[in-house]
């Protein structure tokens, strides 16, 4: 048995003398063939393993209409897609070679990944935008202020940037993360817990967000606006895949930078397009991608300086073992 794409396919049963009888053949048929493939124009012979989450907008995107594929073809470059719970795996993921390149994830999840010691490489970022996260709670809910949450329990995704978010507002709020009970939840779980009344609060972010208000009349406790988190996504590699692939990741970043622009010019057909793939009906999609920005830029040192304050916070509050120079970092830049 093994696994492609997240799918088990059977195997088959072969005798010893078998296997030995096929990779003869296959030696002499590899042997003979080899040249035709090289040659062959847009052959495919090389695969981008790309790992994305359920809310990379413009992964998703590009998976359904294979356009990525189309633009990577004359490359000699096919693509598979594999589909992570949440950003920390994702990342994990990358460093350890399981997949090549990372779609967005939030600002947070490469700061984790840095202080484990990976060595990752940002390729491109979304820029900010505060309003796709928040703290909800449940619309009859007593809890009316930040500091109301002092021994609540709060469902959050660890090292997502909803994680970042409840971090700074129970700074402003006078309080610490010590001063609340947290549940580590994926986003999935989280739903199910806050729904289910199973926790005070949700750290949220879109989909998810937009579609637990329209659903259950939850209500905004916190969001990212007025400078408190500004949610920026990022794109990445390995540092290794970026320094010997920078071609390959100009057409990526290229096609990424056009589909978020398609996204924002033709919010009712993307989000008929995700519903089919989401499950999610197309007036919540279309209002979740109304907060988010989908404007694909290339990434600098001066633009990560909330990177480090963000760091600083996890640090802050032992929620990572070390200090963490947020510039440190491979920075691949489109030519």
């Amino acid at each position: 048995m093994r696994t492609d794409g997240g799918r088990l396919r059977a195997g088959v049963m072969w005798s010893a003398s078998g296997i030995v009888r096929l990779a003869a053949l296959a030696v002499v048929l590899l042997g003979c063939a080899g040249s035709a493939f090289a040659q062959a124009p847009g052959a495919t012979n090389r695969i981008l393993r790309i790992g994305y989450q359920k809310s990379s907008t413009l992964a998703v995107v590009l998976q359904a209409n294979g356009e990525l594929e189309k633009a990577l073809r004359p490359r000699g470059v096919n693509v598979s897609w594999h589909e992570f719970t949440s950003g920390m795996p994702l990342l994990e993921a990358v460093n350890t070679g399981s997949v090549d390149f990372s779609a967005d994830v939030a600002d947070t999840v490469p700061l984790f990944a840095q202080a484990a010691g990976a060595r990752l490489a940002y390729v491109a970022e979304e820029a900010a935008s505060p309003l796709a996260q928040a703290i909800v709670v449940p619309s009859d809910s007593g809890i009316r202020t930040i500091a109301d949450l002092k021994g609540k329990k709060v469902a959050v995704t660890k090292g997502a940037g909803s994680h970042f978010l409840v971090l700074a507002a129970l700074a402003r709020g006078g309080l610490t993360f010590r001063d609340i009970s947290p549940a580590y939840l994926s986003p999935a779980d989280g739903r199910a817990a806050f729904v289910g009344g199973k926790v005070d609060a949700w750290a949220a972010w879109d989909p998810f967000l937009t579609s637990v208000r329209r659903q259950t009349g939850a209500r905004v406790l916190s969001d990212g606006g007025d400078g408190l988190a500004s949610y920026k996504r990022y794109y990445l590699a390995s540092a290794a895949y970026a320094e010997a692939n920078g071609d390959e990741l100009a057409v990526v970043f290229a096609k990424l930078k056009e589909t978020g622009a398609w996204v924002k010019d033709h919010p009712q057909d993307a989000a008929r397009l995700l519903a089919g793939v989401w499950g999610i009906d197309a007036d919540t999609i279309a209002e979740a991608n109304s907060h988010r920005s989908y404007r694909i830029g290339a990434v600098s040192p001066a633009g990560l300086g909330e990177q480090q304050r963000i760091a600083d916070a996890f640090f802050t509050e032992g929620l990572i073992p070390l200090k963490v120079d947020a510039t440190d970092v491979k920075i691949w830049t489109p030519r």
